[in-house]
């Protein structure tokens, strides 16, 4: 892959072009886990907001896999992954997550133009101490059932509606985002 970020994947031997930007993404994300809707909807908005042209797929299926390895930062999709308990909550996180992200890019992530995917997983990723992270730290201790030191309790009893309870993927979830890698 080298240094160049993609906007672009292959399906079917087909080139099509892939909305790089990380709000795209995070939307299409949001269209996955939007459980008012039947997972047969899910995966048709997931690929429409990921495709500009996704009415042109010759395989949705294809596309899907495609549009999911570009997610996972170009790397093949693992075939088993473990349960796990979502940390990060996208939707309603974000104003912990931006300044984060600010803080790693030197820029407001919400105020540019475009920043594509893989640079916002990067600097997501190299989220250094801060207040996102001591959440996400008492939020993985509680869903893993571990105590909470003395300045853990009092954070989390003074900021509960930054961590909110604990929150489990629901069975139909875990085996989606399973077989997706996601």
């Amino acid at each position: 892959m080298g240094w160049g970020l993609p906007t672009t994947v292959e399906v079917a031997g087909q080139t099509f072009a892939i909305r790089s930007d990380y709000r795209a993404v995070l939307d299409a994300i949001a269209a996955l886990r939007d459980e008012e809707l039947p997972q047969a909807w899910r995966l048709a908005a997931f690929l429409k907001v990921m495709y500009p042209q996704h009415e042109r797929l010759p395989d949705a299926e294809g596309a899907l896999r495609a549009a999911m390895e570009f997610v996972n930062l170009g790397r093949p999709l693992p075939e088993n992954q473990p349960e796990r308990i979502a940390l990060v909550h996208w939707d309603t996180d974000v104003q912990l997550i931006a300044p984060a992200v600010d803080k790693v890019l030197g820029y407001s992530c919400r105020a540019c133009a475009y920043l594509h995917w893989w640079d916002f997983v990067g600097a997501f990723q190299n989220i250094g101490k801060g207040l996102f992270a001591q959440v996400v730290a008492i939020r993985d201790k509680r869903a893993r059932g571990q105590a909470l030191d003395k300045a853990e309790r009092a954070f989390a009893r003074e900021n509960e509606e930054l961590i909110g309870p604990v929150t489990r993927l629901t069975k139909e979830e875990e085996e989606f985002f399973r077989r997706m890698g996601v």
